[in-house]
């Protein structure tokens, strides 16, 4: 029941987000003076709606997002105004008669709103929440998170996979964690009775018994379990190099020899103490962690198409990839589980991360995205000023009708994307379980 009511409040976290997106547009465009005549969160069918100052405001049924009508955002208006009967062009108030720096941040004004609930919501994040203090990860429970059959000698890089080469169970040594038939969520105690209290224990103590027959006590529920193994001799990456640092840059310098449990360490939030940095110093740490996700935001988008592949992979039944894209479906089931577990700063962290994402992908210079309008805006604008340069007439605006197939070709490009992200959250979805 949690897990459902978790997928509900994100769901609807993301639908108040894109609502204030529209305020935004809304609010900026009143402040100027331009003549706004609807509001409306949702499509569809209207449940309720009520007119104010000449403004119609409501709800509909299908809560997919929120629509504004400012009068006059393209050319090509023919909303007739009853009160005066002229056309959206015609009205004096009508947004194509603005200044281009009002029209610019009209309509920029729904991705500023995204940034400034990222901004806000990490801000609340680092300064009151807290996040889970990963300096202190070696004193935690070494607990497991999935397990090798086998383990490989030495490192190498696997281009076809971009990570480090599998190991191969009819060639390697078997994994000290097959052998002791280990599960996922297991915790390690102690290695020939001495205590392991962290991942670094493990590792000191791995590689102190390479080619011994160790006892080996772990724990499993409420069980407290004992089972023998012999840890093999392996080329690791030093704890000491950066996790960032990805497979294909890994140098022989950053290899050690040592033993190897063959499994990897699942860290939980909920194991770490909460470091909470106090309403100051938590301005720095949302600057550092909005300058890191930007850049993050931006690989994303150049990772999408070779993503693809394997979105329709995981639709037809293979393992879903957990670096693959997922919609607004499937970003609401990780934040329900999120908020099942009581993670909430990683649930503050998605939420920070997909307003950057919505405000980042808002903004792209194509039609029907606001950075498409943006980008006619100041084209109009440059094309006015060479043709007054020249002593030409202004060639006037720009004729949206004549820019339809690209904005069709642009819409069905993503109508195809939220099919198919939608589609694999449905039949296949990532799971934090």
């Amino acid at each position: 029941m949690t897990f459902v009511v978790g997928i509900v409040v994100f769901a609807l976290g993301i639908l108040i987000a894109v609502a204030i997106h529209e305020a935004g547009h809304f609010w900026s465009a009143r402040w100027f003076g331009m003549k706004a005549t609807r509001y409306f969160i949702g499509f569809g069918p209207t449940i309720f709606a009520w007119k104010r100052n000449g403004v119609e405001y409501g709800l509909k049924a299908l809560p997919f997002g929120a629509f504004v009508k400012i009068v006059g955002m393209t050319p090509q208006e023919e909303d007739i105004d009853p009160e005066t009967g002229k056309s959206g062009a015609d009205d004096p108030k009508a947004m194509w008669r603005y200044p281009v720096w009002k029209r610019t941040i009209v309509m920029a004004a729904g991705s500023i709103t995204h940034f400034a609930l990222a901004l806000i919501t990490l801000w609340i994040l680092f300064s009151f929440v807290g996040i889970p203090d990963g300096s202190k990860a070696n004193q935690v429970p070494v607990r497991v998170g999935t397990i090798s059959q086998c383990v490989s000698p030495t490192y190498q890089y696997d281009p076809s996979t971009k990570s480090q080469k599998a190991c191969d169970p009819n060639t390697d040594p078997k994994s000290p964690a097959s052998q002791l038939g280990l599960r996922p969520g297991d915790i390690i105690l102690a290695i020939d009775g001495k205590s392991i209290g962290g991942n670094q224990a493990l590792r000191d103590e791995l590689k102190a018994d390479v080619g011994k027959s160790v006892t080996v006590q772990y724990k499993r529920g409420e069980q407290t379990l004992t089972g023998t193994a012999q840890i093999p001799e392996a080329q690791r990456v030093k704890s000491t190099i950066d996790p960032s640092k990805t497979a294909d840059q890994i140098t022989p310098d950053d290899l050690e020899r040592g033993g190897m449990l063959g499994i990897t360490v699942d860290i939980r939030s909920s194991d770490l103490p909460t470091l909470r940095y106090g309403a100051v110093d938590g301005v720095g740490q949302t600057a550092s962690a909005t300058a890191t996700l930007v850049d993050r935001t931006f690989e994303s988008f150049k990772q999408i198409p070779e993503r693809i592949p394997n979105l329709f992979k995981a639709i037809f039944g293979e393992k879903r990839d957990p670096n693959t894209p997922v919609s607004v479906v499937g970003a609401s089931r990780i934040g329900g589980e999120l908020f099942e577990l009581g993670d909430w700063a990683s649930l503050l962290s998605l939420f920070a991360t997909l307003n950057l994402f919505f405000g980042i992908f808002n903004l792209f210079p194509l039609l029907p995205m606001d950075g498409g309008h943006i980008a006619i805006i100041w084209f109009e604008k440059v094309r006015s000023w060479i043709a007054s340069l020249r002593g030409k007439p202004d060639p006037g605006r720009v004729d949206y009708y004549k820019l339809a197939p690209l904005t069709l070709g642009v819409i069905g490009i993503l109508g195809f994307f939220v099919l198919l992200t939608v589609t694999a959250d449905f039949v296949n979805p990532i799971t934090l379980k």
